[in-house]
């Protein structure tokens, strides 16, 4: 009889450790299991050639803020780490600012929200989403203002997850999801009445090019929302732990370099955007952003414990767990960059495409 209850309080013990680590997965699971971890469209026996490949190529110096391979080594970033974003962060693949009495899920749906506003998505509008992730965005923005939004991803990984969501949500009316560059967009000239992009032109070399391609499938005087990854005004390039911090949030994102905020401005009236507005939403009195970090650590450490053990199992692909440790690595850089206050990850700019010409 003694026996019974320490039979009932191991299974007890085992049942809420497998809930927690395996059911629960994180605190913002969105119905990805730690289980179904995968490298998107990598087979599982190359995935860990190819985050050797990755890290080889990110870690070349300023070269690659030129190479047309830039595109290739971001679509196997996002290969390799969509599954342990969408389990461990949530389908939205960007930061928010903190929002008193708000959770991180409900801050989330209203920067989505804020962005909706800012480009003035209405119903009937046709707007363009630059660099849709899993589409988690997209999906807040078509529920919120009820426009068809596009998204554009290089990753056909994501692709699929973003359309599962879409159905899943039931708003495959208002939401399409394109596999393609957002450097070459394969849509025609002036097809949209708005575009925004959140968090995800950092991938390109130059932003010029990005700007130029979402200013061509702009209708004049449609508007145009950009979140930017950016190193601010304390950034010092003399400074070599300032150096470190921006050159492995480069690395461990598959960014080609970390932009100049000075610089965001300048690349858009090159293309011929009005700039309508700029605003760093990361400076004070906003709450600071990297806190999701800093308040995720337990669960990162928790979340790569069990990838540990999945991979020895060897449930989860060989080479998974390389990534998550470079995932760990990167989001301490960025909270070191937000304590330092050298970097922001939502830098804003609302710009405007001119009206056409009047003739006589």
């Amino acid at each position: 009889m003694d026996s019974l209850p320490f039979f009932l309080t191991g299974t007890l013990l085992a049942a809420g450790l497998y809930w927690f680590f395996f059911i629960y997965g994180s605190a913002e699971r969105q119905g990805k299991l730690a289980v179904n971890l995968s490298g998107g469209s990598i087979s599982s026996e190359k995935i860990q050639d190819k985050y050797k490949q990755y890290w080889s190529f990110f870690r070349r110096p300023e070269k690659i803020e030129t190479t047309e391979k830039v595109p290739d080594y971001v679509d196997t970033f996002y290969n390799l780490v969509t599954d342990i974003y969408e389990w461990g962060w949530g389908q939205s693949f960007h930061f928010a600012r903190p929002i008193p009495g708000k959770t991180y899920k409900e801050a989330t749906r209203l920067h989505e929200e804020m962005v909706a506003d800012l480009v003035k998505a209405k119903p009937g509008d046709r707007i363009l989403d630059v660099g849709c992730g899993v589409g988690g965005p997209m999906r807040s923005i078509a529920a919120y203002s009820k426009a068809n939004v596009v998204g554009i991803t290089i990753n056909d990984y994501q692709v699929q997850r973003a359309r599962l969501h879409n159905r899943k949500a039931g708003l495959d009316s208002l939401c399409e999801v394109v596999c393609g560059n957002f450097l070459e967009m394969p849509f025609s000239d002036e097809t949209f009445n708005g575009a925004y992009a959140i968090e995800a032109t950092c991938h390109a070399p130059k932003l010029e090019d990005v700007y130029s391609e979402i200013y061509r499938v702009l209708k004049p005087g449609s508007l145009f929302v950009s979140l930017e990854w950016v190193s601010t005004d304390k950034y010092d390039t003399a400074n070599p732990e300032h150096v470190k911090i921006i050159e492995e949030i480069a690395r461990g994102n598959a960014l080609p370099g970390v932009k100049l905020y000075s610089d965001v401005a300048k690349s858009a009236k090159k293309v011929g955007f009005e700039v309508l507005k700029e605003e760093d939403l990361a400076k004070p009195p906003a709450l600071p952003w990297w806190e999701r970090l800093k308040m995720g650590r337990v669960a990162y450490w928790r979340n790569h414990i069990l990838v540990t053990i999945l991979a020895t199992l060897r449930i989860a692909p060989k080479g998974t767990l390389d990534v998550h440790e470079m995932l760990v690595e990167a989001a301490d850089y960025l909270t070191r960059s937000g304590d330092a206050g050298i970097f922001s990850p939502m830098h804003l700019i609302v710009c405007r495409k001119p009206e056409s010409p009047k003739t006589c």
